[in-house]
């Protein structure tokens, strides 16, 4: 017993003994723990830092692949705003370094030379000679991997825009890697629009599934896709071989796959059918532009201008001329140039009826005359002066591109705002016309100019100022018809004959009978044109309005009144 006792206590002396040896190797196993498990977050804050990405993108000035890739894989590793630039710069070969002292940049091909940006910040630089810099080339097994990255990184972008255009280029060339990266996104993305795709994407990849259940499933899904991506697929399994046998052998997944085409084909027929609509609006809306002066000059004063078209072409040759003498602000030149327009055919309107029509008044076939030979003398003024060669003028950035609403369907910016633009005009001058002093004198000339006379309206000022309004609405139509068509010495020849059209068959001296013509002539110009040609859609319209005016003699919307009966 009294042994027991004795090795308990030569026990317990030892543990107080070891103890502080213990305690002391568990708190340094414990800080060796916690280092290690600290590292990868010390060296993720490293790898964040500007410096070591400036370092990694300089070991890419080498002629060693394997130590570019080296240099590639670490930059993989690195968290920086510039990482996603700098990738896609050097798989599109624009990334160079200057020789004189190896800085990474990337350049622009321009007309003065090469503008170069920093890497690491993105600052812009001088403009260099070629000779002076040096691309960074890069193999087969780098594309491979920028690739890979590039999408990964644009797969995780804050912005919901970039993660879908990311998605966009994957859909359109899927791999192995892509549908990998797709599946790992689609549980975490939170976009609809996002989601959509990355659905449809892998859906296209379920198409080549052995699992029957599968491949209907994706076929059910696609059917609601407008992807061109689709379409090829889904004809793919429908095809047959020379000797008439079927691609696809699984007669459910062919004929689903028939049905999920008719029913895409349908939905393309109908954004054709609005495709069509919307460039027959634009055209009617230029028809509108260039009508609608001819409208109120020929109602009130029974003139038929034939140079009319030239008054467009003068308000085309300012907007050039606005241009040239402003380069710097081509995004406000169509700003300045819709008063100066406005202004400068407006007077050579008020020019041409003092000097010459109101010589004419009561000669129809005179008038015809004369203003076909001014229209010939305006032409030559222009081919003189400025160029007999057509000009063009720059669209600013705010009318560039289109709307794109989906992969079939895009509205263009500069067609838009043309159609908005002729709405706006054609109110501004319903108003002049319905709240003014001049449109009450001028309303009052055209239906009964004896009468108006004898209440102390002066007819020669309202005949003057309505050729002048008429004349400046033709110039802000030259204005918008810059943005479609190249401007030259005979743009208003084309667009004449269609005016007098629109005003005819709309209604003589009627602001919504002209609206009304001109759309509609627009869009059933547009309508005809796949068929027949744009030559041949022209003259079945004129023929068509000849047929009408046999018909209904006073347009779409006959004046009512006095106006009508003269």
């Amino acid at each position: 017993m009294k042994n027991t006792h004795n090795r308990s206590k030569t026990a317990v002396r030892s543990t107080r003994h070891y103890l502080p040896g213990m305690l002391f190797m568990g708190l340094l196993v414990l800080l060796v723990l916690l280092v290690v498990s600290m590292r990868p977050v010390y060296a993720a804050d490293a790898a964040g830092k500007p410096e070591d990405f400036a370092a990694m993108v300089g070991k890419l000035v080498t002629d060693d692949f394997d130590e570019k890739q080296d240099a590639l894989a670490q930059l993989t590793r690195i968290d920086h705003p510039q990482l996603l630039n700098t990738f896609r710069h050097l798989l599109n070969g624009e990334l160079y370094y200057i020789k004189a002292d190896k800085r990474v940049v990337y350049a622009e091909d321009t007309d003065k030379g090469y503008q170069t940006y920093d890497v690491i910040t993105g600052e812009k630089l001088q403009v260099m000679d070629k000779s002076d810099l040096r691309k960074i080339g890069i193999n087969n097994r780098m594309r491979t991997m920028l690739g890979i990255e590039i999408a990964k990184l644009s797969l995780h972008d804050k912005d919901p825009a970039v993660r879908l255009k990311a998605v966009k280029e994957m859909v359109s060339s899927l791999d192995a890697d892509s549908i990998k990266l797709l599946r790992e996104q689609q549980t975490k993305e939170q976009d609809a629009r996002v989601k959509e795709a990355i659905d449809v994407g892998l859906a296209l990849a379920d198409l080549n599934s052995s699992d029957q259940k599968t491949r209907l499933a994706a076929i059910e899904l696609l059917s609601s896709s407008l992807l061109p991506e689709v379409k090829v697929a889904l004809d793919q399994l429908v095809q047959q071989y020379s000797n008439g046998q079927y691609i696809e052998k699984d007669p459910q997944v062919r004929e689903a796959a028939k049905k999920a085409l008719g029913h895409i084909n349908g939905k393309i027929d109908l954004y054709n059918i609005a495709q069509t609509t919307f460039f027959g609006l634009s055209l009617g809306s230029v028809l509108l532009l260039s009508a609608i002066g001819l409208a109120i000059t020929f109602g009130v004063m029974g003139v038929i201008n034939m140079a009319h078209g030239e008054m467009m072409m003068l308000g085309a040759y300012t907007t050039y001329l606005i241009q040239a003498a402003f380069p710097n602000l081509i995004d406000y030149s169509l700003l300045m140039a819709i008063p100066a327009a406005f202004v400068v055919s407006g007077l050579f309107g008020i020019a041409i009826e003092r000097g010459v029509i109101r010589l004419m008044y009561g000669r129809p076939l005179d008038t015809l005359l004369a203003t076909f030979g001014i229209s010939l003398l305006l032409q030559q003024l222009v081919r003189t002066t400025i160029s007999a060669q057509n000009v063009t003028v720059s669209t600013p950035s705010w009318m560039s591109g289109s709307w794109q609403i989906n992969p079939v369907f895009a509205l263009t910016y500069n067609r838009l705002y043309i159609i908005f633009f002729s709405i706006i005009v054609f109110l501004a001058l319903l108003f002049i016309l319905k709240k003014t002093v001049l449109g009450l004198q001028v309303r009052a000339v055209s239906q009964n100019r004896d009468m108006a006379k004898a209440m102390g309206v002066r007819s020669e000022w309202v005949d003057a100022m309505t050729f002048g309004l008429g004349s400046g609405i033709a110039g802000i139509a030259g204005v918008a018809l810059s943005q479609l068509t190249n401007v030259g010495p005979n743009l208003g020849q084309s667009y004449i004959i269609d005016s007098f059209m629109v005003v005819v068959f709309g209604g003589v001296g009627n602001l919504w009978g002209t609206l009304v013509g001109g759309l509609s002539l627009g869009v059933v110009n547009k309508f005809i044109e796949p068929w027949t040609g744009a030559v041949l859609a022209k003259i079945l319209v004129l023929v068509f309005v000849i047929l009408f005016i046999q018909k209904r003699p006073r347009g779409l919307f006959p004046q009512k009144g006095r106006a009508a009966e003269s």
